[in-house]
């Protein structure tokens, strides 16, 4: 039994980091997103690889990809060229990290003027950073762009329980401030909101804490809310698991939340859609369901369930 959740407990869990390239994004992809305009554009994520995140999330996995010292000046530049010479043109790009751009050992303050460089023909940038990491050198890079800028950050749950063991290391406050402080810039905020996250115990208690979140954050002032389901296998969400700390979403619980924080109508809402097979039982109406929620994501609007009769004799056995 765990008595104390701390960054070295996490650590102890896990498995082995994947093998990186400093000068290769580990990831780039190509799609689309509705934007906070109203208006559907095509969006290039570059998923960075730098030095991992200070804060040790339990339900992170994204330190998988990372780098364990500080990133080499000039290594992000080469990095986005990298991408950007296989990716189509688009006129928004996300660079994510999995961690923090304003975190100076992840991404160094003397690479701003290069990075911007290399966004100079984008019309909107999105990066992600924790909420504690707010500060003047946000401003510094802003002004350095030509189009509008984006921060996302992870408010994860406002369960008053849940929040605190999350070692996430933020109040409701934290967020709200840091909200409002880019907001004074002029900067346009997204918040990421978990699904299930750890330590409760139904699964009516994650959908309303999950809503309850959404509503909080889009009254702290963001203009968009990712909805991400809870995923195990980073090891210590595997151990939450096996002794009924953590429940892994199903996707009509997602469905359900999703349509629902759509409905309030307060903002940009998506659905996270990465690896979204681990979440359905049932593989025969599981590409329909996909459908259903990639077109809600572009349109923002709820479209009609998906009926299907087959629980009992399609469903998938994850351990095929």
């Amino acid at each position: 039994m765990i008595t104390e959740i701390g960054n070295r407990t996490i650590e102890q869990y896990r498995p082995h980091k994947e093998e990186v390239d400093v000068n290769k994004p580990y990831l780039y992809l190509h799609e689309e997103e509705v934007q906070f305009d109203g208006a559907l554009k095509t969006v290039n994520t570059v998923f960075l690889t730098n030095k991992e995140c200070p804060f040790k999330c339990v339900m992170c996995d994204l330190w998988r990809h990372t780098l364990d010292q500080p990133t080499p000046i000039g290594a992000i530049p080469r990095q986005i060229e990298y991408a950007l010479k296989r990716l189509p043109k688009s006129s928004v790009i996300k660079l994510y990290n999995s961690g923090n751009f304003f975190d100076v050992q992840a991404i160094p303050v003397d690479d701003y003027e290069k990075i911007a460089n290399l966004l100079r023909d984008f019309d909107h940038v999105v990066v992600e950073n924790h909420p504690k990491l707010i500060g003047s050198k946000i401003s510094d890079f802003k002004s350095m762009l030509s189009g509008t800028f984006e921060v996302a950050m992870g408010l994860e749950t406002i369960h008053p329980v849940v929040m605190p063991k999350l070692n996430k290391q933020i109040t409701k406050e934290n967020f709200r401030t840091a909200v409002s402080f880019l907001r004074d810039l002029d900067i346009i905020v997204r918040a990421f909101i978990l699904l299930n996250p750890p330590f409760l115990k139904s699964v009516e208690e994650n959908r309303e804490w999950c809503l309850k979140s959404v509503k909080f954050a889009f009254d702290a002032g963001v203009s968009a809310c990712s909805i991400i389901p809870t995923r195990g296998g980073n090891g210590i969400m595997d151990h939450f698991e096996e002794v009924g700390d953590f429940i892994p979403p199903k996707l009509e619980e997602l469905e359900t939340v999703y349509a629902d924080s759509l409905r309030l109508q307060k903002g940009l809402v998506f659905c996270d859609l990465w690896d979204l097979e681990k979440f359905s039982d049932c593989k025969t109406c599981f590409n329909e369901r996909k459908r259903r929620l990639e077109t809600m994501n572009l349109t923002q609007k709820v479209v009609p369930e998906i009926d299907c009769n087959c629980w009992d004799t399609g469903r998938i056995d994850h351990n095929d």
